[in-house]
Order: C-alpha cells, then structure tokens, then sequence
C-alpha cells in the first residue's frame, strides 16, 4: 500500500524521500552558513553575500553516475559507429542530449522522431515524424548505418503524442529493416525481461521474442546488456539457458549490434 501512494505521488512530482532527505540536510545548510558567515567580510569583499540558494542534496551525492541503460548504451554505441565510420546515418527516437549529442561531437547525424526539437543544432539533421506510418519512396534503403535506442517499447502507447496502435512496435520494425541498406548495421536496444506492457510507460521484451523478431532479417554480430544493478556487460555469448531468463533481468537493457541480411 505504501509502494503504491508512493509511485502516485511521485507521477505528481512528489517526491516524499527527497523531501525527507532535504529537510534532513538543512541543518547542516544552516550550521555551513554560520560557518561562513564567521570567516566573511560581511560583502564588503569581491563577491557580496546577497542571497541564499541552498544545494540540500550535493553533499552527499557522488560527481554523476556511471549506471544504467542509458550511460552504457549511449557510450558502447557512440564508440561501435565511431569505429566503424559509416557512409551516412540515422538515428530514429534516442535521446537528443545523451546518445545523440555523443554522435554529433564527432560526425553527421540525421535523426527523426515524434517529438519536436526546438533548436537547431550542429551536425544534426532533425525531422519530425511518425515512425510507424510508411515510409517515403525516398527513405527506402538509404542508410547504411541506423540506430534505434531505448525507443521501439514506447511506439503505439500514446506517450510521446504518437498516436495508440497495440502494433506500433511492430510497424517500427518494419520501417527500421526498410530504411536500411542491405548489409548495412542496426544499432538497437530495448528493456529485457519477464515480457509485459506497463502501460503507458513501455514493453518490456523477453529474448525469446525478440530474437523471432530478428530471425530471417538481421545477422546478431554482437550483443551486450545492462543488468539490474545497472551494470555493463559487453560481448556476451546468447545461449538457451541465458534466452530462458532473459540474462537474469527483470528490467534490463539488451544492446544489440546487427547486419540486416
């Protein structure tokens, strides 16, 4: 009961443990600032005291995570299309400010998704569109390299705008094997485990299912995956028991490197 008025609150913004948390840290807020207070000049110096912003969750927070789906996915691909330098290629749906900022530090990139970009950025080519509608004439085998991250789970559901289709995920797969060139690479990534749809959130695909989906239309070159804990591990060997519990994930990220045949 409580695990649940918990994740109602937080869907509100409100957050009971940061809360808790920040009305802990102000003590030390207050006994840091007569501290301070103690060693100024009273503003008569460089810098005046003239107001308070106080930083309640810092002191104790490490200098950023190293965890996570999006942290490895993002650097493990960025550095794979590094190192394989492609001809040209798109990114459909991945994160602006992580996986696709990595990729225009270095080179080209087009990118389409649902969502707007406001800006115009360097290096990025952006167009604003529906994934799972068919694709123009034009964008038929036109790339050879195609990244799809931490996206496909979301297509159908409503909860970026796109429109509700139980088989938008479906549709998107469709369009990712078309818009690639023969031979050329898909980059993709899903959450892995128990299959299940958390709805409007995501799919959670088991890889089982997900290698069916694969079978006859990509060659798996390489595989990798982020465990619970949000670890990395890299390179990893796909064997019958490792399909059955889905890597021992329950909410884990399958990293995929393919070739489409």
């Amino acid at each position: 009961m409580f695990k649940k008025i918990y994740i109602f609150l937080t869907l509100f913004g409100i957050a009971p443990l940061k809360t808790i948390q920040g009305i802990k840290s102000y003590s030390w807020f207050l006994n840091d600032l007569r501290n301070f207070k103690r060693q100024y000049d009273d503003g008569e110096g460089v810098f005046p005291l003239k107001s308070l912003y106080p930083c309640l969750y810092d002191k104790h927070d490490t200098n950023g995570s190293v965890k996570g789906h999006y942290f490895h996915q993002d650097l493990l691909v960025a550095r794979k299309i590094y190192i394989n330098n492609p001809h040209n290629h798109i990114d459909i749906g991945s994160r602006i400010d992580g996986f696709v900022a990595h990729i225009a530090s270095f080179r080209s990139i087009d990118v389409l998704d649902i969502r707007p970009l406001a800006k115009s950025i360097p290096n990025i080519k952006f167009v604003q569109q529906d994934f799972t509608v068919p694709l123009k004439t034009e964008l038929i085998e036109s790339y050879d390299s195609v990244s799809c991250l931490h996206a496909l789970e979301h297509f159908g559901l409503g909860r970026y705008g796109d429109p509700i289709n139980p088989d938008g995920y479906l549709l998107g797969l469709k369009n990712l094997y078309a818009i690639i060139k023969k031979g050329g690479k898909l980059y993709f990534s899903v959450p892995i485990g128990p299959q299940r749809l958390e709805f409007n959130a995501h799919r959670v695909f088991s890889m089982k299912y997900l290698l069916s989906l694969f079978d006859k239309y990509y060659n798996i070159d390489n595989f990798s995956f982020v465990d619970d804990n949000g670890d990395l591990h890299e390179d990893i060997k796909i064997s019958n028991s490792s399909l059955e519990n889905n890597f021992g994930c329950i909410w884990g990220c399958g990293i995929f490197e393919m070739t489409k045949i």
